[in-house]
C-alpha cells in the first residue's frame, strides 16, 4: 500500500511539476530572445543615429551650395541664392587660379 501510495504522490508531484519547468524554460528563454533583441536594436539604433548625422552634414553641405529645402512633403523648392552661391565659389576658385599662374 505505501508503494502504490509513493507512486501516486511521485505521478501527481511529476504532474504538477512538468509544465511549471516548460512554463519556466519558455520563460527564461524569452527572457533570452528579448535580451538579444534589445542588444541588437541598440547597435543598430546608434548605427543609424551615426548614418543620419553624416547624412545631415551632407545634406547641410548641399543645402548651403544649390539652396534645397525639404519640406515635410517631398519636393524641392530651388533658390537663386543656392546657385548664386555655388557660382561665385566657382568663380572665386577660377579667379585665384589664375592669379596664380
Amino acid at each position: 500500500m505505501a508503494k502504490g501510495c509513493l507512486f501516486l504522490m511521485l505521478g501527481f508531484m511529476a504532474l504538477l511539476a512538468i509544465p511549471i519547468c516548460i512554463g519556466v524554460a519558455g520563460g527564461v528563454f524569452g527572457l533570452l530572445a528579448g535580451l538579444i533583441g534589445g542588444i541588437f536594436g541598440l547597435v543598430f539604433g546608434v548605427l543609424g543615429g551615426i548614418v543620419e548625422i553624416i547624412a545631415s552634414i551632407f545634406k547641410g553641405i548641399f543645402h548651403l551650395f544649390f539652396g534645397w529645402h525639404n519640406d515635410f512633403g517631398f519636393h524641392h523648392h530651388w533658390h537663386f541664392n543656392g546657385y548664386i552661391f555655388a557660382a561665385s565659389v566657382v568663380l572665386i576658385i577660377v579667379i585665384v587660379t589664375r592669379k596664380k599662374n
